[in-house]
């Protein structure tokens, strides 16, 4: 028998066995089974994928989100009427967003002129905009791990059944290679479906994080032109809005 024959037949084997009425838990246990150890060494590399994406969302999405548009109109009618003071109670609101410690760190500058402003708006984006784009990286790096992992998990297994074909009889080696190419095709499946997933939430995260930084970027140029004009002489938002 020929190996493309063998190969066609082992196939037809696994998708066989995947269509049969097994529950899906039987189905995972299988595919664990029979897929060898690297899939495991794949399991921790998508539980630390995992681990990063929820860790991001929740940073990014609550712990970071802050509707810049009215924030910052609070923030123009208070400064603009005369009260620093109470715009940095505001951004004390928000503790945790990098935009509101951004404004805030220019506001608590705003009467010792505009270089200063300009310093200390410029120290704060740079001190908070790591954290944005923070762990967003690794994902990418975790998918280029889990392929090579899979593409070992792959070598492994068929370089073990074919070692072991000349060590069998005839009738069994048409089960030995199924059962090889079965480990080698789950290890690869498992491991270019962590990289696509990884690639997925690397693009969302790293779209949404750049969007807000140059919200943030934005902001604080606003918030300089705001606090130069209120020392020029301008005392009202009306003004500000006819200037911008």
């Amino acid at each position: 028998m020929s190996a493309q024959s063998l190969i066609q037949q082992s196939l037809e084997v696994v998708v066989g066995s995947t269509g049969s009425n097994q529950s899906a838990k039987d189905l995972v246990i299988e595919f664990f089974h029979d897929g060898g150890p690297f899939l495991y060494i794949n399991m921790f590399w998508l539980a630390a994928a995992i681990a990063v994406t929820v860790e991001r969302v929740v940073t990014l999405f609550f712990r970071y989100n802050l509707n810049a548009a009215p924030f910052m109109e609070q923030i123009t009618k208070l400064v603009m009427a005369g009260n620093p003071d109470r715009a940095v109670r505001l951004c004390g609101a928000a503790p945790n967003a990098p935009l509101a410690k951004v404004v805030r760190a220019g506001l608590t500058r705003a009467n010792r002129g505009e270089i200063e402003v300009a310093k200390a708006i410029e120290e704060s984006t740079l001190e908070n905009v790591p954290h944005i784009n923070a762990r967003i990286p690794w994902l990418w790096s975790l998918a280029n791990i889990a392929t090579l992992v899979g593409l070992v998990g792959t070598v492994f297994g068929l370089i073990n059944t074919f070692r072991s074909l000349g060590d069998v009889p005839a009738e069994q080696k048409q089960a030995l290679l199924s059962k090889g190419i079965s480990e080698a095709m789950y290890n690869t499946f498992f491991g270019l479906t962590i990289a696509v997933l990884c690639i997925i939430a690397h693009l969302f995260l790293n779209s949404y994080a750049k969007k807000m930084i140059e919200s943030i970027e934005l902001q604080a140029m606003k918030l300089e032109n705001l606090l130069g004009r209120r020392a020029a002489g301008e005392t009202s938002a009306t003004d500000f809005e006819k200037a911008s």
